[in-house]
């Protein structure tokens, strides 16, 4: 839960990064593709502008990489942490082993409640935008309406 939390969180922020226009500088590709070329959202994985599939498959084989040898937790090998989502595997520590133990336990629940609260919110974002294509046009109060 902690991990599908953590990505959620990132999911739910990048949709409202790019669907407020601000995207990365430069080319995606080789061939002057720019980054805000393609669309936003569920449109950018599936339809006619997506990404390109050799694209998709270096951003699949990326994370796979991460998920078997960096962000090892006691499940896959690594040392058993402190607590389930423990990643830091001995190379990262921002002062976590400083904070006493209820402090600890107050941090660790509101980063589980944020990352339930992100995948609601990124649940919502991919509802409204599926409701776009039957001519439901959601307007929500932050991003407006979907597109």
């Amino acid at each position: 839960e902690v991990k599908h939390g953590r990505i959620c969180q990132l999911a739910f922020l990048g949709q409202i990064v790019t669907r407020n226009g601000i995207h990365l500088s430069g080319d995606i590709d080789y061939s002057g593709h720019s980054f805000d070329s393609y669309p936003n959202g569920l449109a950018a994985v599936f339809g006619d502008s997506a990404i390109p599939q050799a694209g998709a498959l270096q951003i699949f084989a990326f994370v796979g990489f991460l998920e078997l040898f960096v962000m090892k937790d006691s499940a896959n090998g690594a040392e058993p942490g402190d607590f389930p989502g423990d990643f830091r595997n001995g190379a990262l520590d921002f002062g976590w082993d400083t904070f006493d133990e209820e402090t600890k336990l107050s941090k660790r629940a509101v980063e589980l409640n944020n990352g339930r609260a992100a995948m609601m919110g990124i649940l919502g974002l991919m509802v409204h935008e599926k409701l776009n294509e039957i001519d439901m046009v959601a307007d929500l109060p932050i991003i407006g309406a979907l597109q």
